[in-house]
Formats: structure tokens, sequence, C-alpha cells
């Protein structure tokens, strides 16, 4: 007669999801979170807008079917410079978006915060993603970062 041993689903989930290695380590039990952080521009620190576009702050949406609206979600750094998503802004399953520093068009894939100046602290910073309701979805935390590396969250 067969054995049988009840295994928690919570173990199940973890395996399969660690066989399709799509998470990245802090990820919460939303399958929307921070996935990586480039804050250190290639280069001098000029404030040319392409230098300001090379700071990002990628998300990912790691589910395989739910398509999440981020209309009043807000990503921060430490000094609490806030950049708000734009209104009806949705990421669709298994897709990213970057949020760059400086100004230009937005698409599905690249968001632009529109600031003149560097926000993500090469010496180090924290990056806060949260829900509209203030909820602290997900953070991405680096320590000093060379030129043009970047770093998983």
């Amino acid at each position: 007669m067969p054995r049988w041993t009840l295994v928690p689903v919570s173990l199940l989930a973890a395996l399969a999801l660690g066989l399709a290695g799509s998470l990245p380590a802090n990820a919460s039990s939303s399958p929307l979170h921070l996935s990586w952080a480039h804050p250190n521009s290639a280069g001098s620190d000029t404030r040319t807008n392409t230098s300001l576009n090379d700071e990002w702050v990628k998300i990912g949406n790691y589910s395989y079917t739910t398509s999440y609206n981020l209309s009043g979600y807000t990503l921060k750094d430490a000094s609490g410079h806030t950049y708000r998503f734009p209104t009806s802004f949705r990421l669709a399953p298994r897709k990213s978006v970057e949020v760059h520093t400086g100004s230009g068009t937005n698409t599905s894939a690249n968001l632009y915060w529109g600031s003149g100046a560097y926000i993500w602290n090469n010496t180090g910073d924290t990056a806060y993603l949260r829900t509209a309701s203030g909820y602290l979805n997900s953070t991405c935390r680096w320590g000093s970062v060379a030129d043009s590396v970047t770093v998983p969250c």
C-alpha cells in the first residue's frame, strides 16, 4: 500500500516558483514588485536627459494571468522624492516597466519621472513601492554602486 504524505500548498507553490526561476529575492506575497535598479548612470553625472534616463528602477509583474492597474501607486527613495504612476497605467502579466529619472514619452515598458536632478544615490539608497492605499508593496535596497551597474532587488 502506498504511503502518502501531505505537503503544504505554500511549499508546493515555492517549489514551483523555484523551478520557474521567476521571482527575485525580495518577493512579497504580491506578484508585483521591484526587481532591478540601475542607480548610477554611465559616465559623469552631467544632468543631461540621457544621463538622467540611464538611472532607473524596474518593477515586474510576475503573475501569469493578472494585470495590475498602478494608478495611485507611488515609488519613493529614502529621501522622500516621490513618483506617482500615471492614471490608468496597467502592467500586463509577465511584463515589467522601468521608471527612468529624466523626461521622455511614457510607454508600456518605460515611464519617466520628469526630474532634472538625480533621484537614486550612487552611495546607497532604498526604493519603496507603495499601493494606492499606502501599503508597502516592495522595497529594493543597495549599497555603493559603480558606474552603470544594475543591481537585483
